[in-house]
């Protein structure tokens, strides 16, 4: 069979999922379910992508994500090593935890964020043990679920840094008592009428509406579509150095050689954009600021680590991303 396309863009969203391999669970304890969910809220964090909504089963998880910068492939890498290795460490093993690559759908946000963000929701109600269940049992099973976002987009006093429900509730009138309502009794109808995607899914990989489709195919299937085309016509996606770096000079003052030579925390505020929306590697950041490779990934880690503690830099990053993001490349 061949392998579906993986399509990258930046503003790209997708349905993700990964299986434990041989479909053995890929979390043992609650403390597993919580150290992934540390994991993937700072992989969220360094690849600047958006999360939607998730679910954690035994042996599988599921994410909707969407990637400003056009970096799925990094992103995930970076999120599955690093929860391998916690896994592999504390049960003393070696090898692969996941079933071959994860799988990911490309998914036409305004059709079909919301379907979804359901459909992600609903999956502790497809396991065999409930199937037999009536639908009242299902939906009181699924709000105890305590591994999945469903809780933020239900509950007004529920908070979760990581997850932005507002987008999708907005589509039922907002992060509202009202808008959570509706959300809800969608939710009744869903597992009334058994909500299924596969049907819509075209070539393993892209799910949306005709116009989209078309998009798609267009731009990513033209030529052989039998095998798949590596980095697919991936639109770059990064801003220059130079221009991280005046951004930098203008907000703050500061040219490179005056960063170097403080260093600080406006040094790993740089170190940090230049990796996330200048596209550099550590080895070449690390030569920019005349550091080791091993260095940028401390100060980017302590950067990460006094989050929202120093309130004038987290200023400053809200607005150097908000500039860098919505300017063309």
């Amino acid at each position: 069979m061949a392998r579906p396309l993986r399509i990258q863009y930046p503003g790209a969203v997708y349905h993700v999922a990964c299986r434990g391999n041989d479909r053995k669970n890929i979390f043992r304890s609650d403390d597993d379910r919580r150290v992934f969910l540390q994991m993937l809220s700072r992989s969220l964090d360094i690849y600047s992508v958006s999360l939607y909504a998730y679910v954690l089963m035994d042996n599988h998880f599921h994410v909707l994500v969407e990637t400003p910068l056009g970096n799925l492939s990094e992103f995930m890498r970076h999120f599955n090593i690093t929860y391998t290795g916690y896994f592999n460490r504390r049960y003393n093993r070696v090898g692969h935890l996941y079933q071959g690559r994860y799988k990911s759908i490309l998914v036409e946000k305004d059709a079909y964020l919301s379907v979804l963000s359901r459909y992600i929701h609903l999956n502790p109600v497809r396991v065999e043990a409930i199937q037999n269940y009536d639908d009242e049992r299902k939906i009181a099973y699924l709000y105890r679920y305590p591994w999945s976002s469903l809780p933020v987009y239900l509950n007004n006093n529920k908070r979760e840094e990581m997850t932005d429900c507002s987008v999708v509730l907005g589509y039922f009138g907002g992060a509202t008592p009202k808008g959570r309502a509706a959300y809800r009794k969608q939710l009744l109808a869903d597992i009334a009428e058994e909500l299924e995607i596969k049907n819509e899914i075209f070539s393993q990989s892209v799910i949306g509406r005709k116009a989209f489709l078309e998009w798609v195919k267009a731009n990513y299937f033209a030529g052989d579509e039998k095998r798949e085309q590596p980095a697919a016509k991936k639109i770059k996606c990064y801003q220059k150095k130079e221009t991280i770096l005046a951004l930098i000079a203008e907000e703050t003052g500061k040219d490179l050689d005056t960063i170097k030579s403080e260093k600080g925390t406006l040094r790993r505020l740089a170190m940090d954009l230049l990796f996330r929306y200048g596209g550099l590697r550590g080895p070449e950041i690390g030569a920019l600021f005349g550091v080791g490779y091993s260095a940028v990934s401390q100060e980017r880690k302590r950067l990460r680590e006094s989050k929202h503690k120093n309130k004038s830099i987290e200023k400053l990053r809200r607005k150097l991303e908000d500039e860098l993001s919505t300017m063309k490349i």
